[in-house]
């Protein structure tokens, strides 16, 4: 039997238009052995019945209703079978083939995590509009909030492009069900006293009409999850 390097997860809500894309992508630019989990977090756009004809998914699961992206995650946890876990968001902001360097600085023992940084990226990543840019700055906030808490120096502490060695991702034992699950895993590595990389990435960032749905309410439910898990270790 092949041994499985990369498993690739992809939460999905609402993307009827990007999931066969994106999907191919990651089977066209992968070089490594893979292994692809799709969960689709109650779609009703009709990504559900795209996702049921694809014939290059190795795992499916449905949830039977919306329950968010860090659930999604936890939902494909009994199928990992990489020795490196990758999560890839289904909208087509982020290229595959950028999972290969992350990988690789795992492959190669240089660290345990690794994270894609859109903010490392010469060009500038966003669109050139006023609620764009907001996102932008608060992700920039965010980022320095989450270093000043766990004592690290990410340029980019909320990108989808989070890549694990899997004994490491295992040992996060994740709570969270929506996008608080992102401060949730940075503490929780910090509090593993574990390193992350971080690597430019390329990203083509959507807007609001387009389907971005991280809102200022996410931004300080992040908040209260870094304090949360940083000074009330038994919630873990």
């Amino acid at each position: 039997m092949t041994q499985i390097i990369l498993t690739i997860i992809v939460p999905a809500y609402n993307e009827k238009k990007s999931i066969s894309k994106i999907i191919d992508q990651i089977n066209e630019k992968i070089i490594y052995t893979k292994q692809i989990i799709v969960i689709d977090d109650f779609s009703n756009d009709g990504t559900r019945d795209v996702i049921k004809n694809l014939s290059n998914i190795d795992e499916i699961v449905f949830h039977k209703r919306n329950m968010g992206k860090g659930a999604a995650i936890k939902s494909a946890i009994p199928f990992i079978k990489g020795n490196i876990v990758a999560i890839q968001d289904a909208d087509l902001e982020y290229d595959p083939e950028d999972l290969n360097k992350l990988a690789k600085e795992i492959l190669d023992q240089k660290t345990n995590v690794a994270y894609g940084s859109r903010v490392l990226n010469k060009k500038r990543y966003g669109n050139n509009n006023f609620i764009s840019n907001f996102r932008i700055f608060g992700n920039h906030i965010l980022t320095i909030l989450s270093n000043l808490f766990n004592s690290q120096q990410l340029t980019d502490a909320h990108t989808c492009y989070k890549v694990f060695k899997r004994e490491i991702f295992l040992k996060l034992n994740l709570k969270k069900n929506d996008f608080a699950f992102c401060p949730e895993v940075n503490t929780k590595i910090s509090l593993l006293n574990e390193k992350i990389l971080e690597l430019p990435i390329s990203y083509k960032g959507r807007n609001v009409q387009e389907g971005k749905k991280i809102r200022f309410k996410d931004a300080l439910k992040a908040l209260l999850t870094i304090i949360k898990y940083k000074y009330l270790k038994n919630e873990w």
